[in-house]
């Protein structure tokens, strides 16, 4: 048992992880009521994607992003949550929001509309940025959508934690390596999210078009593909990954090694990417540069430390000058059996796991445990249900279930007094709930898909039409109070003032403000 964990049963300490700091971001797809991605424009009543605090856009014009502020209270984050679904329904009319990881019914590639940001420098450098992503992987690839869950504990903890370990380091840089030892963690345990909470096993024939795969029919349905025992193909080839990427050796040592390791892909030109180019014959631009990433944020991690940026300062200058704020998980597919695609169990689960693994002795990650963990994370993804799947451990090849039960033991403590100081037993729970996952699999979300679309002789695409227009029906009769509704409004409409303002100030030539990142 790590001394951390054993610190926080007879500490002060323990009391200030009551102020877990949490924000999520949940992307969905549009579609019209047939379950076809939507080919209209992001909605003018949700505001300006471009500067709207908490509804926006990722790649494409129908694939919209909701992201909470940041909230101590599980509840309060839930509420504010399900309160940005309600006006998002309330604005899209009769339109849905698709439940699942993996996409709708999709047109051609071409026909997929790149999100638009305005005329401003800004707005443009976003739009060729998401031009560059569909140039690089494809725009299907960039139909995938996820939730990413943001997680930081308070300065108080760390101060008392600094003191109890005789820490030398100034409070943010101790802070920082407190994450980055969190970091390595997730990454040794991330096959037990993927089992746990992967919900993506199986996708549309229409999402595969001519790629290569391993994945088969559904009880020979032409529709649906699969692997038997998937959990998240949604982390797998067929989603965020690329061979540019690949080659990419980011190590998680400290906040230096990071920075130094991400802006060398900043430099580094890939040779496909060359063959591309970067504007076409009419001067248009296909992509913002050549370089393995065109922005920090092209890095497909699943996991990545986190600092609030300025106006215009990049995510490595912020962490270089104030270190790490927080971190964001990345790997959480959308959950189709809850209205939100993600709950209050899940939102436990992880705070548990991430305390766990900022909490327990994290070594430095050399090659080939790398290596393994890679090797760990695609084989969950694809075999993660199979009770004959090993992983690699730190102590050989061991089973999966039972890596995952004795994950789930080391985890107890943490739960136990998290309970004790919010006075009730959700963490116990929610593990208890775990280890039942474990000894009976049918439990979990990626099972239930498969089983639900084989007993029902259902395809993909119409169990998740009918899981949208539930949440459809639900979300319209969540009623909002003529308060926050008024809020809302007010706040889509400011953010398109915002975006007009932005316009108005530019006088930089939009060459001249690229060379500024």
């Amino acid at each position: 048992m790590s001394s951390r964990i054993d610190f926080l049963k007879n500490h002060q300490l323990a009391k200030n992880l009551l102020l877990i700091n949490r924000g999520i971001e949940k992307e969905s797809l549009r579609t019209d009521k047939f379950g076809y991605l939507s080919k209209k424009k992001h909605p003018i009543c949700l505001g300006s994607p471009l500067t709207h605090k908490n509804i926006t856009t990722d790649f494409s014009e129908a694939l919209i992003e909701l992201v909470t502020d940041c909230h101590t209270s599980k509840s309060d984050l839930l509420k504010q949550l399900h309160e940005l679904h309600a006006f998002t329904f309330h604005c899209i009319e009769n339109e849905l929001l698709w439940p699942n990881s993996m996409p709708c019914q999709l047109p051609n590639a071409n026909r997929i509309q790149i999100g638009t940001y305005g005329t401003s420098n800004i707005g443009k450098m976003k739009h060729i940025y998401r031009k560059g992503l569909s140039n690089r992987y494809g725009s299907y690839m960039q139909t995938i959508s996820g939730i990413h869950y943001n997680f930081s504990l308070s300065d108080t903890f760390f101060e008392i934690l600094k003191t109890l370990e005789d820490s030398n380091l100034n409070l943010q840089d101790f802070k920082s390596d407190c994450y980055f030892g969190l970091i390595r963690n997730f990454h040794r345990f991330s096959w037990f999210i993927s089992f746990m909470l992967g919900a993506s096993p199986i996708v549309s024939k229409n999402f595969l078009q001519n790629s290569a795969h391993k994945l088969i029919p559904v009880s020979g349905s032409a529709d649906s593909f699969y692997t038997p025992f998937a959990t998240s193909l949604r982390m797998g080839d067929l989603g965020y990954k690329s061979k540019a990427q690949d080659s990419l050796k980011i190590r998680y040592d400290n906040i230096d090694t990071y920075i130094a390791d991400l802006r060398s892909a900043l430099e580094q030109t890939f040779s496909e990417y060359e063959e591309i180019g970067v504007k076409d014959e009419h001067e248009n631009y296909k992509q913002l540069n050549t370089n393995i990433l065109q922005i920090e944020n092209e890095f497909y991690s699943d996991i990545r430390p986190k600092r609030t940026t300025n106006t215009g300062e990049t995510p490595t200058r912020a962490l270089e000058k104030r270190g790490v704020e927080y971190v964001e998980i990345r790997s959480i597919d959308l959950n189709p059996f809850v209205a939100c695609g993600i709950d209050e169990d899940t939102i436990d689960l992880l705070d548990i796991f991430l305390i766990y693994c900022l909490l327990s002795d994290s070594s430095k990650l050399d090659e080939m445990e790398q290596i393994n963990i890679s090797t760990n994370y695609l084989n969950t993804v694809y075999e993660g249900r199979n009770p004959k799947l090993r992983l690699v451990g730190r102590n050989g090849d061991a089973y999966l279930v039972d890596l995952a039960n004795a994950l789930i033991e080391n985890m107890k403590p943490i739960a136990k007094i998290l309970d004790t100081l919010n006075n009730n037993n959700s963490y116990e729970k929610v593990l208890t709930k775990s280890s039942d996952c474990v000894k009976n699999n049918s439990l979990l979300p990626s099972t239930k898909i498969v089983n639900l679309i084989k007993e029902n002789d259902q395809t993909f695409q119409e169990l998740n039409l009918t899981k949208a227009k539930e949440y459809s029906d639900y979300f319209k009769k969540f009623k909002l109070t003529q308060n926050e509704f008024n809020a809302m409004t007010l706040e889509s409409n400011e953010s398109i003032k915002k975006q007009a303002e932005i316009e108005q100030n530019d006088t930089l030539t939009f060459e001249s403000f690229l060379n500024l990142f």
